[in-house]
């Protein structure tokens, strides 16, 4: 299984950006999907994930109601729409995928995921 996450870039405070993880030589059907950041001196933290099957989605409370995840079956994708951006936003953002359809008990850590994504670096200037 490949990831490849792109869509990252400088955008101001209060701006949006839209990240996109290609996903390829797997049945994804019944995968869960992860994006998850690292800003610079700190771990790596979860971010949102969607169950391919149905669609469920996961949010950290620090995102919750600013970022959306969903995904596009046809195209294997699955995006990050990040609006309302914050310094603190600022990171490499990495997609990840597990192979099956995670509890939400595990859905946060990274521990529990299959492959990773190379990150796509977001800079959120204030």
């Amino acid at each position: 299984v490949q990831l490849q996450a792109s869509g990252g870039g400088l955008v101001q405070a209060g701006g949006s950006l839209r990240l996109s993880c290609a996903a390829s030589g797997g049945t994804f059907s019944s995968y869960t999907m992860g994006w998850f950041r690292q800003a610079p001196g700190k771990e790596r933290e979860f971010v949102a994930a969607i169950r391919w099957s149905g669609g469920s989605t996961v949010y950290s409370n620090s995102v919750k109601g600013r970022f959306t995840i969903s995904r596009d079956n046809a195209k294997n994708t699955v995006y990050l729409q990040m609006n309302g951006l914050r310094p603190e936003d600022t990171a490499v953002y990495y997609c990840a995928a597990a192979e099956y359809s995670m509890i939400v008990g595990r859905i946060g850590e990274p521990r529990w995921y299959d492959y990773w994504g190379q990150g796509t670096l977001v800079t959120v200037s204030s």
